[in-house]
């Protein structure tokens, strides 16, 4: 089994902290085996969540489709005001459309949580927001959480990560997700 991992998050402008630290979290998950998806940018840009409009943009029906199928999920934020950003939020609120589905929101899936600030106040306040959300949506948040206080430069203008702990720390995460969606998947065919 090919575990498959959808990243959500990052910023609108797509060139962010929180961009190049879900681009590294999702190099190491191929290399440990696993499909990958970035959901951010564009993909993220989404009309704000009304449950009521059964309305989904393109984005929204493939931010969907993509996390039902997902076997792992990691989330990154930027930390605006103390938590998680708007456009990540909203992106979250959509989950609500996997209510009705045999394994509802996350359920039974390990999700990564990544938090992204410019001071540690900032990036755990947001990194716990971030796993209450993941136990709100019934997926289990790695062990490992990570947060990410952000004085320049994290990353070189080739995305290579300069800070040898964040990336140590970032694969124990990204390899945390691959493992329990491989484990959760053993577990599956041997009980069919």
């Amino acid at each position: 089994m090919t575990p498959y991992v959808v990243a959500l998050g990052g910023s609108v402008r797509g060139a962010s902290t929180t961009d190049n630290v879900l681009r590294l979290a999702l190099s190491v998950a191929a290399a440990a085996g696993a499909r990958t998806l970035h959901l951010g940018g564009p993909e993220l840009n989404l009309p704000m969540y009304t449950p009521d409009s059964p309305e989904r943009t393109p984005a929204a029906k493939t931010l969907i489709a993509e996390l039902r199928k997902a076997d792992g999920i990691i989330i990154g934020s930027p930390s605006y005001h103390g938590s998680i950003s708007g456009y990540v939020k909203n992106a979250l609120d959509y989950v609500e459309d996997l209510s009705d589905v045999p394994s509802p929101y996350f359920d039974g899936r390990a999700v990564g949580c990544i938090a992204v600030a410019s001071g540690w106040h900032g990036a755990m306040s947001t990194l716990d927001t971030l796993r209450s959300i993941v136990h709100a949506l019934r997926g289990w948040p790695t062990p490992l959480g990570v947060p990410v206080v952000a004085p320049p430069p994290l990353f070189d203008p080739d995305g290579v990560c300069l800070i040898p702990k964040l990336r140590d720390q970032i694969e124990i995460m990204a390899r945390q997700v691959v493992a329990f969606a491989t484990w959760r998947a053993s577990l599956a065919t041997a009980a069919a």
